[in-house]
């Protein structure tokens, strides 16, 4: 067995469960680094033997932390931290807040003007695309906010539009009130009609057809 190998949670409150479904007890000694800062658990895996813990949920994977020598995850703390009182630590640290602040200025303003070339409402609807194309990028932009729009496994243009339609499905349709019967496949279908619904308003929109502003759900919801 692999000292670096990945394991899941095993029957105890100290054991793992390897890949092929086998269990072993954590050695004596060793503690468990919980997940969350990824600077110390880097140095806790560089500093030696140490088992990696994972949980899969669906299409998604959770780390449970890092089983290691108990005087690794111990040396290693008091390394970091005192690292991270120092000043050029301080520094170092406000440069990274001030990139990934104006990292993420730049994705937001990129990705608004990706949503209104979408959009690309009739010269008449102008002002109700701006307003859309904002609305969209508030909601689908924030860090850690989980929206397709924060995926980098499509394209940006793709996930303008699939923005797009996610904000109308919530914003402009019964989606969230509707009691979807638990058949497989169900709700994959009813979102797909209700995007097709939400591609026909927009096409109004971007042919300059007069629309009535009292009856049209994407004008309610904006104006609301």
């Amino acid at each position: 067995m692999s000292e670096s190998e990945t394991f899941t949670t095993g029957p105890t409150t100290r054991s793992v469960r390897s890949t092929r479904g086998k269990i072993f007890p954590v050695p004596d000694g060793w503690d468990l680094l919980p997940p969350g800062d990824a600077g110390l658990t880097r140095r806790v895996k560089a500093a030696g033997p140490s088992w990696t813990v994972q949980e899969k949920r669906g299409r998604k994977t959770f780390s449970r932390g890092v089983w290691a020598p108990a005087e690794n995850i111990a040396e290693a703390r008091a390394e970091i931290e005192a690292e991270r009182l120092t000043p050029a630590y301080a520094k170092r640290l406000e440069a990274d807040r001030k990139r990934r602040e104006k990292q993420q200025h730049e994705y937001v303003a990129d990705f608004q003007r990706t949503v209104l070339e979408y959009l690309a409402f009739a010269p008449c609807h102008a002002e109700l695309g701006e307003k859309l194309a904002k609305a969209v990028t508030v909601h689908a932009t924030p860090v850690g906010s989980g929206t397709v729009a924060r995926t980098k496994r499509i394209p940006v243009e793709q996930r303008a539009e699939a923005a797009v339609i996610a904000w109308m499905r919530h914003q402009t349709t019964g989606y969230d009130f509707m009691k979807i019967a638990r058949i497989k496949g169900k709700r994959r279908e009813v979102r797909r009609m209700l995007a097709q619904r939400s591609k026909e308003l927009l096409e109004g929109y971007r042919s300059g057809k007069i629309m009535d502003t009292a009856v049209c759900p994407l004008a309610i919801a904006l104006h609301s």
